[in-house]
């Protein structure tokens, strides 16, 4: 959920209501290009999942898109198309997330009184032209988009995209004499601001420019370039700008300020009703874009036709889908599985250019030699699922990442937090970077960069970064490391929206999970000091735990609590302390965040007065007997709002925070449970615009949909341990580096029923314990469950010997 806090948006609660109808149309609208790795580009486009429909590649600088009215560019629901962009983020909860180069093909005379008065700047405002559509026809798939505009006599809209280019094609109706593109550079999504722009028409066929945008919660400013091409000549030309249109200008024109700015191109359809932009992009500069256009959207010269394009991107993705293969379910359930395979594959974004060359955070230019420099970097949510996903299937990628988090850290002079673009966005709090590195360490991402990278987490971790550089790091640290717990001052200055002691008691949660993580790495490098400081400040989550906070309408007793910086712990105005309000806890309240303490599970247990009592205290949080009874419960008894972060005592399968506490249950010895909040969990991923649930955050509630369904998930950070629990599907195979395959089977298992783990096998062999380690799972072979319809409350994973060591236990 990163970027967003305390959003409200209006009329939130009947958005389910009113898209019951519109989840079937999504559904029908996205035929699968391969019915055996189906793909739903519309799934999570309504209800704030924030994706988008167009079209991209796996990791691609570029994507094509619709814009509308939702602040994150796209909402199935929304009724006019402003324009197809060339830029966006998948899921992203931030406000101001591209958009740039808007494209939208039109019809009608431009001129002095025309349909688009060149007299009147607002003639050339998106809002004001966009078009109406229909989602009938409408086609989602991976690397391929279509709708039909309804407006200007009907005009079929499709784009499809390759790494750093795109195409799109725009089909007018017969009978059209002329048709135009208006490419908008003032305008972007709806609360992207667009800072200046530059544009220049370099003959009949190309137009070129840059746009500069401030992005996301407020962030810096950063650059885009793009050239577009055309397959046919245009014969009519203008620019446009705050004072109205140009005829026949040719430019480069500037801009300013989010004033009107942009360029009609006119198109003598005698040639042919279907006029195709090719386009490329860049954050190096307007040779990067001209670099990459030449690299992927052309051949021998000449812009690559739409559909040579399309058939070669459709082909890349299911290269990437077809590395994972399930069996047994509906077409429905393949659609959810493949389309979040496809969410968690879009990210980070490609930011090297085809000629290895990157924008770096110090703004210089760099080149990335024999490997590719990615960008954007939602840590706060990808630290939890999608970054462990991607190092499993796509291990090469994952060692450019990190490298790419690496070279923000030499060349920014610190490690990020929310890498956007080329700077740190410092939306969100806690440490994320630590376990993000440290689980790619303990997964070989950083094999010969280990000391590089211990020494960057190191000074992360006993650090804060100088007042000059933009990155903010561990802002908490002066009290942290002093006393051990963040402070909880709301008027701590900040360097962007968000910093630690704001969220001061979950900030400390993070903090202590960080350092348990990076106590890890720290023995195994031969760091003993450090591994048993790091051990000892793993335990610091007991400092912000007040063992005599009450929550009244449970009698629960014992929640962490933010602390003020004289140690003393906060209260309300009243003098009283509610644990399930938002004070120091950043998108959750303490009743979530409790369960922030995977690397110490039996002190967690204690402080809730024993195992027994935690686990009663997990069956109020999961509503247990409620959604035992029926799974579709958790949509009355779980926190339903994309937004509705606080005042709450349930689960949140929409943010972050408590992701990972379904397995609680297992690391307490009921795995059956787990089994039991998974299924019902699964109700809410559908095969329609709804159907991820809160925002899907750079893909990481698409990863976690993922391990859900596949019966693994990664454990505490730097452990190296995948929890093991009943898979949603008969049998799965994972295709791992080296040409091994990981084989998955489940016999007994069958989308929307809930079956029970009664025994394990890995390799033919009997396993008792509820975990696989890294190397086991990349040695591959075969996991086999047998399930059975009731819980063996005293078998399978029930056992003390069978459960693992706390993570911060073993770096001792």
């Amino acid at each position: 959920m990163s970027g967003i806090r305390t959003l409200r948006l209006a009329g939130l609660a009947g958005v389910g209501t009113l898209l019951a109808g519109l989840a079937l149309t999504g559904a029908i609208a996205a035929p699968a290009a391969k019915a055996d790795t189906p793909v739903n580009t519309f799934i999570g486009t309504q209800d704030e999942g924030n994706t988008f429909p167009g079209a991209s590649a796996p990791f691609g600088m570029i994507q094509v898109s619709p814009t509308g009215e939702h602040y994150a560019g796209w909402r199935y629901s929304d009724a006019r198309i402003r324009g197809f962009g060339h830029s966006y983020l998948s899921g992203a909860g931030c406000w101001e997330q591209g958009g740039q180069l808007s494209v939208l093909p039109v019809t009608g005379s431009i001129g002095p009184g025309g349909d688009f008065d060149t007299a009147k700047p607002e003639s050339f405002n998106a809002k004001r032209y966009a078009a109406e559509y229909r989602h009938e026809g409408e086609v989602g798939q991976a690397g391929y988009y279509k709708v039909q505009l309804s407006s200007y006599g009907g005009i079929t809209a499709e784009a499809t995209a390759l790494t750093r280019a795109a195409a799109e094609r725009y089909s007018f109706a017969d009978g059209t004499t002329a048709g135009h593109l208006l490419l908008n550079l003032g305008q972007a999504n709806e609360r992207h601001s667009v800072v200046g722009s530059e544009v220049q028409v370099l003959d009949d066929r190309s137009v070129e420019g840059k746009i500069v945008t401030r992005s996301f919660c407020g962030g810096a400013q950063y650059t885009t370039w793009f050239r577009m091409v055309f397959d046919q000549p245009f014969t009519a030309h203008g620019i446009w700008d705050d004072r109205g249109g140009w005829p026949g200008v040719n430019g480069p024109s500037q801009q300013g300020d989010s004033r009107p700015h942009g360029v009609w191109l006119t198109f003598d359809l005698k040639r042919g009703k279907a006029v195709t932009a090719v386009s490329a992009i860049s954050h190096v500069d307007a040779e990067g874009a001209r670099v990459n256009l030449r690299a992927e959207g052309q051949s021998g010269g000449m812009p690559l036709t739409f559909d040579a394009m399309r058939e070669k991107a459709q082909a890349n993705w299911q290269k990437e889908l077809g590395s994972v293969r399930i069996e047994g379910g509906s077409n429905d359930d393949r659609t959810v599985f493949y389309t979040a395979l496809y969410h968690a594959l879009l990210q980070p974004l490609t930011g090297s250019d085809a000629d290895g060359r990157y924008r770096g955070y110090d703004d210089a230019l760099h080149t990335a030699k024999d490997w590719t420099y990615y960008e954007f970097f939602s840590l706060w949510d990808t630290y939890r699922a999608q970054n462990q996903l991607l190092a499993l299937l796509r291990p090469e990628r994952s060692r450019d990442i990190a490298n790419s988090v690496l070279k923000i850290r030499e060349q920014g002079k610190w490690l990020p937090r929310w890498g956007y673009a080329n700077f740190d966005s410092n939306v969100m709090t806690g440490d994320p970077v630590t376990p993000f590195l440290v689980d790619l360490w303990r997964f070989g991402a950083l094999k010969g960069r280990e000391r590089e990278a211990y020494a960057a987490l190191r000074e992360n971790a006993y650090g804060v970064p100088p007042a000059q550089i933009r990155a903010e790091g561990r802002a908490g640290n002066p009290s942290y490391l002093r006393q051990g717990f963040v402070q909880y001052d709301r008027g701590f200055v900040a360097k962007g929206m968000d910093i630690d002691p704001h969220h001061g008691a979950s900030a400390t949660l993070e903090y202590a999970l960080a350092d348990s993580s990076l106590a890890v790495m720290a023995k195994a490098l031969g760091q003993a000091k450090d591994a048993q400081d790091l051990s000892q400040r793993a335990l610091n989550w007991r400092k912000v735990w007040d063992a005599d906070v009450v929550d009244a309408p449970t009698g629960q007793r014992g929640f962490p609590r933010p602390r003020v910086l004289d140690g003393s712990w906060f209260a309300d105005v009243n003098g009283s302390y509610d644990p399930r309000a938002e004070r120091g806890f950043h998108e959750g309240t303490a009743w979530q965040y409790q369960w922030l303490v995977p690397q110490d599970i039996p002190g967690l247990a204690a402080a809730m007065g024993g195992q027994a009592k935690a686990l009663h205290r997990l069956d109020l949080f999961f509503d247990y007997d409620a959604l035992l009874a029926d799974p579709a419960a958790v949509r009355k008894s779980w926190v339903v709002g994309a937004y509705s972060y606080y005042s709450q005592f349930r689960y949140n399968p929409n943010n972050e925070p408590d992701l990972h506490t379904p397995w609680m249950y297992t690391l307490m010895g009921q795995p059956w449970k787990t089994t039991t909040v998974l299924r019902a969990a699964e109700t809410l991923f559908g095969n329609g615009p709804s159907g991820v649930t809160g925002n899907d955050d750079l893909g990481t509630m698409s990863a976690w949909y993922l391990f859900s369904a596949l019966g693994l998930y990664p454990d505490a950070p730097g452990s190296g341990r995948f929890l093991l629990h009943a898979p949603r599907f008969p049998r799965a195979e994972i295709d791992l580096a080296g040409g091994r395959t990981l084989r998955i089977e489940a016999p007994e298992a069958k989308p929307g029923e809930r079956k029970f783990v009664q025994s394990v096998q890995w390799g033919g062999r009997p396993l008792s314990r509820v975990w696989l380690d890294w190397e086991q799972l990349q040695a591959a072979g075969t996991l086999s469950y047998k399930l059975s319809l009731q819980p063996d409350t005293a078998g399978w994973g029930t056992h003390g010997r069978d459960l693992p060591h706390a993570p911060a236990d073993a770096a001792q």
